[in-house]
């Protein structure tokens, strides 16, 4: 049976998932280029041997995010999805050259902290909504969660070299140029987003914060980036330390685990769409990432356990990763939807933060064992709440409308 032409992403969906796409990749490369690297660099400045200070630098940039990512996406209502994003990436390109010329971990920290002001994800993510049908949404999601994957290990690979070669103060540098490019690519590339309905009022905010399956996704996105964020605090270490690993040579841990694991997310995205299976899917991956935090707690000694965990971490990340956005946007009010991903992605931020900050204080303060245990906690919360989630059917543009 051959597949209606109205069943298939149009060539503007197309043009919109891989521009946006780009736009989260150039934005995030500078970012994670940081992980493998800023804890060693950190040595080198005053304060740097802190561990709950690296967290802190770590985690900043989530608590402007958490600060701003309403405001971004109210914005991004009222004014228009494309400049909201521009300006938001001007503040985070002022941001990455603070950190550039930082003489010590204070000023990084601050650095970071104008980077997370820039709180475009969004306007980014509501834009991507705004220009894809919802049966094509999660497809849009998938790449860009896809690219964010790509440079990641991209940036575990590159990373170690770049730090050798132009230092930490550079690749701040370059994460600023980066994003330089993702505001040509919003304003040349990116189509132009259609009218939608826009009423960024309180009583949205109100419809938004007391909608029970929104606070279901909150909160999940919450967890999965507190533990991600305090995950990096003490993977690193913990490969030099138990796995024997060189800083330089991490990648060969990364890379294949976040490329084993796209080879898995791939066909549990087409799982869920087309066979209507996204609960089953969804909840399985959140099992997925509590096994995983038992497992590094407990059964990760040496190189090829942390690999193994490492690798599971990932396909639960990125497939959780890919289906929340589309399921906050099939869910929330039309009128309201900015504002819904608004709140999503504070909930995400403070996670990133606090993430940085729980890991750092915990693992200086209770031991690593005390960082994976908060995080199966978590997991486990999250786990309930999504077993007594409800999800709609998908909608046509026009009943959306």
């Amino acid at each position: 049976m051959s597949v209606s032409t109205t069943d298939r992403m149009s060539s503007d969906e197309k043009r919109a998932g891989v521009s946006l796409a780009a736009v989260f990749a150039l934005r995030m490369l500078g970012l994670f280029l940081i992980l493998p690297v800023f804890a060693i660099y950190a040595k080198e400045l005053p304060s740097g041997n802190d561990v709950a200070l690296v967290g802190i630098a770590l985690g900043a940039y989530g608590l402007t995010q958490a600060c701003l990512q309403i405001a971004y996406g109210a914005a991004s209502d009222r004014f228009g999805r494309k400049p909201v994003i521009v300006f938001g990436l001007i503040v985070f390109v002022i941001g990455s050259f603070v950190a550039a010329f930082a003489g010590d971990i204070y000023i990084v920290i601050a650095g970071r902290v104008l980077q997370g002001a820039g709180a475009i994800s969004a306007a980014v993510t509501a834009l991507a909504a705004d220009l894809t049908r919802e049966q094509h949404l999660t497809k849009v999601m998938a790449m860009i969660g896809s690219s964010i994957g790509l440079v990641f290990a991209i940036s575990m690979v590159g990373a170690p070299l770049l730090f050798v070669s132009i230092g930490m103060p550079g690749i701040f540098a370059l994460t600023g140029i980066l994003a330089l490019l993702a505001i040509f690519v919003v304003i040349r590339v990116v189509p132009a987003a259609p009218a939608v309905p826009r009423q960024p009022t309180w009583q949205s905010f109100v419809e938004v914060l007391a909608h029970r399956q929104l606070l279901r996704l909150n909160f999940g996105v919450f967890a999965l980036h507190l533990m991600l964020t305090a995950m990096w605090v003490l993977l690193p270490a913990e490969l030099i330390s138990t796995g024997g690993l060189p800083v330089a040579e991490h990648w060969k841990v990364y890379l294949p685990a976040l490329l084993l694991s796209f080879v898995i997310m791939v066909p549990a995205i087409i799982v869920a769409e087309r066979f209507s299976r996204m609960k089953l899917i969804f909840n399985a991956a959140i099992v997925l990432l509590l096994l995983v935090q038992f497992g590094f707690g407990l059964f990760s000694a040496g190189l090829y356990g942390l690999a193994f965990w490492l690798t599971l971490f990932f396909v639960a990340f990125n497939i959780l990763e890919a289906t929340q956005p589309s399921l906050i946007s099939r869910i929330a009010p039309p009128h309201a939807k900015g504002a819904a991903l608004g709140v999503y992605n504070t909930t995400q931020a403070l996670g990133l933060f606090l993430g940085g900050v729980f890991g750092g204080v915990l693992a200086k303060y209770a031991g690593p064992g005390a960082v994976w245990a908060g995080g199966a906690a978590l997991a486990l919360v999250w786990l309930m709440l999504g077993l007594s989630m409800s999800i709609p059917p998908l909608r046509t543009r026009q009943q959306a409308a």
